[in-house]
């Protein structure tokens, strides 16, 4: 059995997009699974117990702790000797990337889900991005889940063109389209309708993500509130990251509108975008921004900033509308194009449906990660494929 160690900084990366891909593995019988990131008891027993927990502490941001995390990365990589260590996220991928290079483990696979220097400036980039560098030139690997990252990697000089590549058409986890199921929208949308009494012949704008203003929710407030009237709502799906860093005149006003709905993170993100009649994900940047492929699964037209992934998730003036990054006018337009168009709004949507489910649907994206892993490991697909059939 070949042994693959996945290390992320939380539980909450590895449930979201790891463990789909572990579970995966575990069904050919050709791996043994261990997962590295911070203790979380509850997480812990949620897995299959085939699956080796190891808890090691690592603070999110630059912090001390890194060194002890380091140091005990080294260890068990010496001991349990893997074949191949993955590992996502700023401080997991540095800390991983140097301690399974020390140690020698042969493929050492960096998953480049974002870069974080993108969206900062001053010392603070040229700190971050050195950190990526270091981190690339420890990895034997890069895979970037979009294509147009990994070009920007490229162009970059982050690591040569032979290092990296992007599993199919990008995204690390796809749709499930049990859960952003078409079919069970109607009743969703009646439901959350009903819960905020908005009727159903109104307009709701809707974006899913954190309060940040790297994801544009600046343009979204003021692109809005200068459109809105009795007939249309915004409604704001995720958690109060950061909203300090927001416009606080924008935001503000915003709170004080009784049509721009705030629901928090909610367990049935499909419920609520299923209530939506246009989709808006004007991010500065993204690794690939899973969001646009799930609200086009539920037949939803999407509006995005033209950036790498988000761009690459949806195709333009087929499913939805590419907007520039950062700009309140073309957004604007777009806004107002599908609230006054219901026909192109549906075409876009059906478009939106058949694109998901022949590119990103989890089933699809899933297959040719586990197919990456065996080529990774030398292992013969077409052997198991025929095993699979027989």
């Amino acid at each position: 059995m070949k042994k693959i160690c996945f290390v992320t900084t939380i539980s909450f990366t590895m449930k979201q997009f790891v463990v789909s891909l572990a579970n995966e593995l575990l069904k050919t019988d050709l791996f043994e699974i261990w997962m590295v990131c911070e203790n979380d008891e509850k997480f812990a027993a949620e897995l299959d117990p085939r699956i080796h927990f190891y808890p090691i502490h690592m603070n999110r941001g630059v912090s001390l702790t890194g060194f002890t995390a380091k140091k005990e990365m080294e260890q068990l990589f010496r001991r349990e000797q893997f074949d191949l260590v993955q590992y996502a996220t700023p401080n997991a991928g540095f800390y991983a990337s140097s301690a399974a290079k020390k140690v020698g483990i042969p493929v050492r696979l960096y998953c480049q889900w974002g870069i974080r220097y993108v969206g900062l400036s001053g010392w603070k980039k040229a700190v971050f991005k050195k950190l990526e560098k270091i981190t690339c030139s420890n990895s034997t690997v890069i895979e970037p889940d979009s294509r147009k990252n990994l070009q920007f990697d490229i162009e970059e000089n982050l690591f040569p063109a032979s290092k990296g590549h992007t599993v199919g058409y990008g995204s690390c986890q796809g749709v499930n389209m049990q859960r952003f199921d078409i079919q069970k929208k109607t009743e969703f949308r009646e439901t959350i309708r009903r819960q905020h009494q908005i009727p159903d012949a109104d307009i709701i704008f809707g974006f899913v993500g954190r309060l940040d203003r790297e994801k544009g929710l600046n343009e979204v407030f003021e692109s809005y509130q200068s459109i809105q009237n009795d007939h249309t709502w915004l409604m704001i799906v995720g958690p109060a990251d950061k909203p300090d860093t927001l416009n606080q005149a924008l935001y503000q006003e915003s709170l004080k509108d009784s049509r721009i709905i705030y629901t928090g993170l909610v367990s049935n993100v499909e419920a609520y975008m299923s209530a939506m009649d246009i989709f808006i994900f004007p991010s500065y940047r993204e690794g690939f921004g899973n969001v646009t492929i799930e609200a086009e699964a539920l037949g939803l037209p999407v509006i995005v900033s033209d950036i790498p992934g988000p761009s690459e998730a949806m195709q333009d003036e087929l499913t939805g509308l590419l907007v520039k990054k950062e700009d309140v006018l073309t957004l604007k337009e777009a806004m107002i194009k599908l609230m006054n168009n219901p026909s192109l709004r549906e075409q876009y949507g059906r478009n939106g449906v058949q694109f998901v489910k022949k590119r990103f649907s989890s089933e699809v994206v899933l297959k040719a990660m586990v197919e990456d892993r065996m080529r990774l490991l030398n292992i013969d697909i077409t052997q198991i494929q025929r095993m699979n059939k027989a």
